[in-house]
């Protein structure tokens, strides 16, 4: 399995991980990234695979030169939002113009092996779950073209009304369009 990346109305499938043994050496070259269609496991499913590449600065460290483990939540929000982004919702728009917004809910989170300063890493952001207004993202990071997981969670967030802070449901285009693959 390869990864998966997309930009609004497109979806790219990276060969060289499929056939290599999954990298991500492939990252930001896209000319190693080939335009999929619709296959039938993958119709009507989010995107199996959304990276996206994070450097450790300084300031991300604590004195043990290590991440401190609440900026790893600061990396996935980070994925989370180019992944909607991706998708084609920014989200201050979405504020503007529909007037929800989107919150988080709740976390949980392994954290496996420390990420140090200047690594290169990979953010995932893969839709696991949809209720009616609330979206569950299940994310790891790594170190970039690496196998093993440094952290990973499952991150709820919630829509909802910007003027009262209630949840309601999300708007029926936005689900949509987070599950089409093409």
């Amino acid at each position: 399995m390869g990864y998966y990346a997309a930009t609004p109305g497109r979806v790219f499938f990276c060969r060289f991980c499929a056939v290599g043994m999954q990298t991500g050496a492939c990252i930001g070259k896209l000319a190693r990234w080939e335009s999929v269609s619709c296959m039938g496991s993958l119709q009507g499913v989010g995107l199996s695979r959304f990276s996206w590449p994070v450097r450790v600065y300084y300031e991300d460290t604590d004195s043990g030169g290590v991440v401190y483990y609440a900026n790893y939540l600061k990396f996935m929000e980070r994925a989370r939002t180019e992944r909607l982004r991706a998708a084609g919702f920014e989200q201050d728009r979405l504020l503007q113009d529909q007037g929800i917004l989107f919150a988080v809910h709740s976390v949980q989170v392994d954290f496996k092996r420390p990420a140090t300063f200047n690594d290169a890493l990979e953010v995932s952001a893969e839709i696991s779950e949809q209720g009616r207004a609330s979206l569950t993202f299940f994310q790891e990071v790594r170190r970039a073209g690496e196998k093993d997981v440094l952290c990973s969670g499952h991150i709820r967030i919630a829509c909802i009304d910007a003027q009262s802070f209630k949840a309601i449901a999300i708007p029926e285009f936005i689900r949509t369009e987070l599950t089409r693959v093409c």
